[in-house]
């Protein structure tokens, strides 16, 4: 069964964590901290215009010394990020983020930004997923009452 991004992974109804590319990175990091995310979006009106990650702000911003309270976001993100589909599936969403050494990827339908996926989100999923056919196998294969406690 293909494990659909929503409902499966994400319900699309996130309480989206998005900024202006003209705030500063200390504004986003203030606000991944408070919020224990890993990931904003960065928005130009309605429109996804890239990705603020923590390791963005590692590697573009820390580690090239530059000061968060005057770097912009826009200076740091990751302008027009790879993106999935509510509709695409769980491992092609792993996989592309596998492939692009990311850990969160924006899901858009069309232009519209329904929310976000992490690696963390995929890994509940597809476990869950695993959870569920191993207990139809040992159902099957021990019967009904297999791991139930019931004698």
């Amino acid at each position: 069964m293909k494990r659909q991004i929503i409902p499966g992974v994400i319900d699309g109804q996130q309480a989206l964590c998005c900024l202006a590319p003209d705030a500063t990175v200390k504004e986003a990091a203030d606000l991944m901290a408070e919020r224990r995310i890993g990931a904003i979006l960065v928005m130009e009106g309605p429109r996804l215009a890239g990705i603020l990650t923590e390791r963005d702000l590692v590697f573009r911003v820390l580690a090239k010394g530059a000061k968060p309270e005057s770097t912009k976001v826009s200076e740091a993100m990751t302008a027009d990020p790879i993106v999935t589909g509510p509709s695409d599936g769980a491992l092609q969403a792993l996989e592309t983020m596998s492939k692009g050494h990311f850990r969160h990827l924006p899901v858009l339908d069309g232009n519209d930004v329904l929310g976000i996926v992490s690696i963390r989100d995929l890994y509940e999923a597809i476990r869950g997923h695993l959870e569920e056919e191993l207990r139809g196998a040992e159902s099957l294969i021990y019967g009904d009452q297999y791991g139930s406690g019931a004698a």
